[in-house]
């Protein structure tokens, strides 16, 4: 066996050198063959595959774009302030500031600090959900036979844990997440329809407004009814770009989000970060 012997892994893991695989980080991004972003911005390009997660740290103003290659994809998002990990994502104040309980392009992704941690500033899916989180352990076990991380079904919350570690995160940081590209509507008796996907090709963008890390999970939705489980690749592109400013339209949508963007502003202002 040619990985028998410590020379003999060596030389495998060498021959390896220059491999490409469907799912796998572009290291350095900018080698990434179709830039959607002027040449030499690009700081992440990645292919997570079906049942598996990344993450990244990037700065203030980085647009971050998601695209569901196969239809199949459905990316558990989670968001935190870089170096300072108690102000993270809030699902429900992102529905509740915003009178809206589903994701479109133009809504802000807040913090429980009144702060936007990152706008959506494109979206050609239209199916998300901001209400269900991820899958866990305990569901995936009862659904699927198995929810651990190394196993053929692994749950969302499961990968998130690993991907919080890596960043200095422990699970109690862990809020619900949003999750892009399988959605779910609200019926009037308040019981949870899943609409599935947009199909292959969609994709949305968020801008970062503050430093932040990112930890994403691509695993099936919890409401998915299909028997198998079914997730299939995630691309995840990120590029150097401006914050928004007053006079955006998306500043200027509402007097909630006018409101999101000064406390942001006044908070960054007063740590020289503006």
């Amino acid at each position: 066996m040619a990985t028998a012997t410590t020379y003999g892994a060596r030389d495998h893991a060498r021959a390896q050198d220059g491999a490409r695989a469907e799912a796998m980080p572009v290291v350095p991004a900018t080698d990434w063959p179709a830039p959607p972003c002027e040449a030499g911005h690009l700081v992440w390009a990645e292919t997570v595959a079906g049942g598996n997660y990344t993450h990244r740290v990037f700065a203030r103003g980085t647009e971050l774009r998601l695209t569901d290659l196969h239809g199949d994809a459905c990316a558990h998002v989670l968001l935190f302030v870089d170096g300072r990990p108690w102000e993270r994502l809030s699902t429900a104040d992102t529905v509740k500031v915003q009178w809206n309980a589903y994701l479109r392009a133009g809504q802000l992704l807040l913090s429980d600090q009144g702060r936007v941690l990152a706008t959506l500033v494109a979206d050609t899916a239209g199916r998300h959900d901001a209400l269900c989180g991820t899958s866990t352990l305990v569901r995936n076990t009862e659904r699927y036979g198995d929810g651990a991380p190394q196993s053929a079904s692994p749950a969302g919350r499961e990968l998130l844990k690993l991907a919080a570690l890596k960043n200095g995160l422990e699970p109690r940081d862990l809020p619900p997440s949003l999750s892009f590209f399988q959605g779910v509507e609200v019926r009037d008796d308040g019981a949870l329809d899943f609409t599935g996907s947009a199909g292959p090709g969609a994709s949305v963008t968020l801008r970062a407004e503050q430093d932040v890390t990112v930890l994403i999970a691509n695993v099936p939705h919890p409401l998915d009814p299909r028997p198998g489980y079914t997730s299939t690749a995630l691309e995840v592109l990120a590029w150097r770009a401006a914050p928004t400013a007053p006079g955006d339209p998306l500043w200027e949508d509402t007097a909630e989000g006018r409101r999101a963007f000064a406390n942001t502003i006044d908070f960054l202002a007063s740590r020289g970060l503006t």
